[in-house]
């Protein structure tokens, strides 16, 4: 009988935690059988692209912009993210140290592979996002965690980083603000931690696909930050702020050899990206202010809403994040893990959250609410929960 050959790669890829999207596949199966489910478990923002951008890529698909693009990407897109950098650094910016990807993911995906060999260590703070795992496991990387602690509110620690960088670590990885917990760095921390890692020849990646939804305060880039950029990437796209999920466009921006790197990495895989989709985002980004904007404050009054109400739920607790799209609610007063709580929320109330587990080890009694629902369906399901957990004290008591 034949039996398949399969890439070591493809087996490491089936060794991530098959069970991170399991809530939510079970949710997604009762709503397809006619059950009223609630999701708050996913990070896809619940806005429709802004009408303007939509136009624009018309009028670009009508005059034939189909074709290939070059390897680092459209000229007018570079050019357009170089602009925004050179505006809010201190280090100019050239559109030669852009280079243009298929989404955020893909971007952390290629830098990764071009700095990274089989077997070498990436350190990585956590919780973090949760597609690192996977992109890590298909590389073969070795990935040494870093624990930001609950009981800090998982604020960004450069002090634990730093201890825990090795003879051995090669990169690491910095998420600001950071998915899951809008935690955000401060410009001092990037400053300390790119230094700290240029004296030991170490890469310092920042993934900052959520810079432009912050709300006490801006975020500061690292590539703003640091002193020196030639140890420096960052990693942004359009999905999250400009509601482009879809659209699959990011990017990374780096000094020197590395962009040549990339771009042949890109024009090796992807062979460039849409010309129609890079001149639509390079638009975006001209004319997002006001868009942007009401995105932002209706993810803040949503996140307000949450964190107030929890707030009045006896056994659970939250902070209220800084920046972000995700609320991320302590539940270890009402059960043993996060994973548990989702699962009977889930089959009591039918509303599904994401369990803290996949996120790493700091968050195990946690569980991830997203902030791209509607105020309504949020109000609805925050009635949902409080009813479980109320009716779960009762009778416990």
């Amino acid at each position: 009988m034949y039996k398949p050959h399969f890439s070591a790669a493809s087996d490491r890829l089936n060794q991530a935690d098959a069970n991170v999207w399991a809530v939510s596949d079970r949710a997604h199966q009762l709503a397809d059988k006619g059950e009223d489910v609630i999701f708050l478990c996913v990070g896809d923002p619940n806005f429709d692209t802004p009408e303007p951008i939509l136009d624009y890529t018309r009028a670009r698909l009508g005059v034939g912009r189909t074709h290939y693009s070059p390897d680092a990407g459209e000229p007018v897109l570079r050019r357009a993210i170089a602009t925004i950098e050179s505006k809010v650094s201190p280090h100019p910016c050239s559109p030669d140290d852009v280079v243009v990807f298929p989404g955020g993911t893909n971007a952390i995906y290629a830098v990764l592979a071009c700095l990274l060999n089989p077997g070498e260590e990436i350190l990585i703070p956590e919780p973090m996002y949760i597609g690192y795992v996977p992109i890590c496991n298909a590389l073969g990387l070795e990935m040494k965690k870093v624990a930001c602690p609950a009981e800090d509110n998982f604020a960004f620690d450069v002090e634990a980083i730093k201890a825990a960088i090795g003879p051995e670590t090669r990169v690491v990885m910095i998420n600001t603000p950071v998915n899951p917990t809008g935690a955000m760095a401060t410009p001092e921390q990037l400053r300390d931690l790119a230094a700290y890692c240029r004296e030991r020849d170490i890469w310092l990646v920042s993934d900052e696909m959520y810079s432009m939804i912050t709300f006490a305060r801006r975020h500061t880039s690292l590539r703003t930050a640091a002193e020196e950029l030639d140890n420096v990437v960052v990693i942004d796209g359009l999905s999250k702020s400009h509601a482009m999920s879809g659209w699959r466009l990011g990017w990374a921006v780096a000094r020197g050899e590395l962009t040549g790197r990339l771009a042949q990495f890109a024009g090796a895989t992807i062979f460039g990206c849409p010309q129609f989709i890079q001149e639509a985002a390079a638009f975006a980004l001209e004319f997002d202010s006001y868009f942007v904007s009401q995105m932002r404050e209706a993810y803040q009054q949503r996140r307000d809403l949450i964190v107030e109400r929890i707030a009045r739920i006896p056994g659970l607790s939250c902070a209220s994040p800084e920046a972000g799209m995700f609320v991320m609610v302590d539940v270890s007063g009402v059960a043993e893990s996060g994973l548990a709580f989702a699962e009977s929320l889930l089959d009591a109330e039918h509303v599904s959250v994401l369990p803290g587990t996949p996120f790493g080890p700091s968050a195990v009694n946690h569980v991830r609410l997203t902030l791209a629902a509607d105020e309504a369906d949020l109000r609805r399901a925050l009635d949902r929960i409080e009813a479980f957990v109320t009716r779960g004290n009762r009778q416990a008591g």
